[in-house]
This record gives structure tokens, C-alpha cells and sequence, in this order.
């Protein structure tokens, strides 16, 4: 198996679905602090919580013997850089069940995180601590990517150690699928920023930001929202676009190596001294797919990486709200920002983790375009009309992003409020 270009294309259409067989992945991250001191848990901390979280049937996964993350199923749980946790879920079927898994996984880790004193946080940035105080943890990559990423980007380990999202993963059924899924939810970049907003707290002031963790992004190296990403970008443009990326590591005998000075073509022809010029394998190819980390990216999926993570409240809203317009209504949605000019897009992305709602677009704020969207996704979960044990089908999910539109407050400004009344922050620990 040699890996070329026209295997990497091959690769994104293994991807392809059909529609009956659609999947949904939900991702989303924490970040916990120990309530004697209120600062971020330390490793060893993890490693207990993890030990803790054996007896419901998690399982180990360990990295030179370390322990590193939780497998159960087709589940994980996964440690960050600054000992965020994060779940990747099971390939489900609907919002009903990606909301039960999540449920069920909160539940766990509440009992568990309980008994060792240690308070979840669900934002998008952490809201107390600064760069300097937040301990690390063993995992070998991520002693490579403190040194290379902030080459390429000047918040680059704010990103790794201070941030916190939530990510859906999304099937499609054609090449041309693809390319209409692709080109929307590139262009909704903005509208997501804003209806998701939530860290506009950072070292215990106001940010004067909603979504900083957007902004931290947008500074971020190998992020943002490339122009390629709103033409009709087929699989051959996409292996274009990984092939000339730069890598960020090999793995190389359990061993990861920097490759900041070589793009995956090298790799592709041979020329990494390093590793004695060895040709890349799939595994090789799926690391460097996860180390892109644009706004939005493809795998053997499409994964929507531009929420913040949030809480409860919220959790499930953002996948529906994308179910919704994606799997349900992908047409009406397509042909609404069929239209739009990719420079106005790039331009609203960039003002929306200040602005918020009110950032222009097409010369409409973005409260109008969530509105509308938020009309054609209740649609969209109306014409799937897949029921719960009582009856009622997904559209129950968008009833949190319904009051964040009438009200034009988000999570965001929620936080500036609890923020406000009580500047030690313990508002902001889930409940």
C-alpha cells in the first residue's frame, strides 16, 4: 500500500454513506479545577478521576505506561494538553441517543469528580486561570506542539491549554454531498460563533469578547477558515490542500518527531531524513488529518469544530441545530447560502467573537440568519420525525437556541451576568 494522492481521494469516498445509514458523533470537552484551591487538576489528580471512573466500565489507555484516556464501547475519553477531558462519542443514530450517551457519561463523571472534589467547567475558555498556572500532563505529543505551534500562531498554547469546544461529526452520501455539506457549513462559521458563544470571561475579567475562544482560534497555527473552503471543494481539492499542508508530527516507532520543516508531500516522496525517509501509512495519513485544525475539516466525515463547549442546557442544541440543516433540510439551506460572497463570510467571521449577533452578513445581522436557520433546522428535525420513548422527535433540542434568538442573550452574556454577581466565578461550575 503506497499513499498517494489518488489513495487519499480514495480514502475520503471509503467515507461515503448511504443516506439511510448516516451517522452523528458528538465530541465535547471540560475543564476541571480542584474546589480546595480552585485551579486546574493536575495530572495526578487525572489519573485518580480515570482510576475512579474503572467501575463504570471505562477501560485504560496508556501512552509509554502512562495513563492518558478511557475507552468504553466505541467511546473515549480523552486527556487535552492543560488536562482538559474530552468524550468522543459513539457513531449514533440521532440526536435522542447522542443526547442520552452525553447524559449518561455527565452522570459518571459527576459521581465520580464529586467524591475528589473537583468542579466541572463547561466554557469555551477557561475563565480564571492564566497561561503560566495551568500544570501539563505526559502525553508526548503535546511536548512537540507547545514548542512548534506557537511558530504559526501567537495564541497557539492558549488554544491547547485554555480552550474547550464542542464538535459534531456528520456523514455524506456522494462527492457532490460533500461539496454542498462542505460550502454550508463553512459559510455558517459566523452564525455558529455567535449562536454558541460562550467565554467571555478570561483571567476574571470581561474579555470584552463573546466567544474569545474564537478569537483564540483564529490566532491559532494551522487554524482558520481558508478561502479554498467556500468553493466547490471536491475530494481531489481537499487531498490538494492536506498533501501541501505542513505536518505537525510522525509517529515513528511509538516516538513522535516534529515535522514543522516538511509538508505531507514529503512524506508522500521520501525525503524525511528523520525517520530514514520510510513512505507514510494510512495511520500516518489519519494523524495528519487530525492535526488540521481549521474551523471545519474532513476525515472520513465531516467533523464542525466552531461551538463552544457549554453546558447542559445547551449541549444537545448544536448538533440538532446542524442535524437538522444538514441531514434534514440540506436543499433550503444550500440554496440560502448558494449565494453568499466568500470575502463577506471571511469578514463576519472575523468580527462574530466580538460582535456576536451583531456582526453584518449579506447585510443582515447575524441574528436575522440564525433566526432563519434556526427556522429551517426545526424543519429539517420535523421532516426527519425520529421519536423518543415519549413521543416527541428531535426538534425539542432547539428549544434552548429558540430563547437564545428572542432574547438575544447567549450563554456568553449569561456569563458576564453570573460573573458580574459573583466575581469568584462559582456560578459558572456546572451544577
Amino acid at each position: 500500500m503506497t499513499i498517494s494522492k489518488e489513495y487519499i481521494i480514495k480514502y475520503f469516498k471509503s467515507g461515503i454513506k448511504n443516506k439511510k445509514n448516516f451517522k452523528i458523533g458528538i465530541e465535547h470537552e471540560k475543564f476541571l479545577f480542584d474546589s480546595k484551591n480552585n485551579k486546574r487538576i493536575d495530572y495526578l489528580k487525572v489519573k485518580k478521576m480515570f482510576s475512579a471512573l474503572n467501575e463504570f466500565g471505562w477501560s485504560p489507555i496508556k501512552e509509554s505506561g502512562n495513563i492518558v484516556g478511557l475507552n468504553k464501547g466505541g467511546k473515549n475519553i480523552t486527556l487535552e494538553p492543560g488536562n482538559q477531558i474530552e468524550l468522543s462519542g459513539d457513531k449514533l443514530n440521532n440526536i435522542h441517543e447522542a443526547c442520552s450517551e452525553s447524559y449518561d457519561y455527565l452522570f459518571e463523571l459527576k459521581q465520580v469528580t464529586k467524591k475528589l472534589n473537583i468542579n466541572i467547567v463547561s466554557t469555551g475558555f477557561d475563565p480564571i486561570s492564566k497561561l503560566d498556572e495551568i500544570p501539563n500532563n505526559p502525553k508526548q505529543r503535546y511536548k512537540l506542539m507547545t514548542n512548534d505551534m506557537p511558530l504559526g500562531g501567537e495564541l497557539s498554547l492558549d488554544m491547547m491549554y485554555r480552550t474547550c469546544g464542542t464538535q459534531l461529526n456528520i456523514d455524506y452520501s456522494s462527492e457532490e454531498d460533500f461539496c454542498k455539506k462542505f460550502k454550508i457549513v463553512n459559510s455558517l462559521v459566523p452564525i455558529s460563533i455567535a449562536l454558541f458563544a460562550n467565554s467571555s470571561i478570561v483571567e476574571k475579567k470581561k474579555s470584552n469578547y463573546l466567544s474569545y475562544r474564537s478569537k483564540v482560534w483564529q490566532n491559532t497555527s494551522r487554524g482558520g477558515l481558508p478561502k479554498l473552503f467556500f468553493e466547490n471543494l471536491n475530494f481531489e481539492k481537499y487531498a490538494d490542500f492536506i498533501i501541501n499542508f505542513p505536518i505537525l508530527f510522525i509517529l515513528d516507532k511509538k516516538n513522535y518527531i516534529s515535522g514543522n520543516k516538511y509538508t505531507f508531500r514529503d512524506f508522500i516522496n521520501g525525503k524525511i531524513d528523520e525517520i530514514g525517509n520510510r513512505l507514510p501509512t494510512e495511520e500516518d495519513l489519519s494523524l495528519h488529518l487530525s492535526t488540521i485544525f481549521t474551523e471545519n475539516r474532513l476525515k472520513k466525515y465531516i467533523e464542525l469544530r466552531s461551538m463552544d463547549t457549554c453546558g447542559w442546557d445547551c449541549l444537545c442544541a448544536g448538533p440538532a441545530f446542524f442535524v437538522g440543516l444538514l441531514y434534514g433540510n440540506l436543499e433550503e439551506v444550500y440554496s440560502l447560502i448558494s449565494s453568499w460572497d466568500k470575502d463577506k463570510i471571511i469578514n463576519a467571521y472575523l468580527d462574530a467573537p466580538k460582535k456576536g449577533f451583531n456582526t453584518q452578513l449579506m447585510d443582515k445581522d447575524l441574528l436575522y440568519w440564525a433566526s432563519t436557520l434556526l427556522k429551517i433546522s426545526r424543519k429539517g428535525l420535523g421532516n426527519r420525525d425520529i421519536l423518543n420513548k415519549s413521543g416527541k422527535n428531535e426538534i425539542l433540542f432547539l428549544n434552548h437556541l429558540q430563547k437564545v434568538i428572542d432574547n438575544r442573550t447567549t450563554n456568553a452574556h449569561q456569563m458576564i451576568s453570573k460573573f458580574s454577581k459573583n466575581k469568584d466565578l462559582k456560578d459558572l461550575y456546572d451544577k
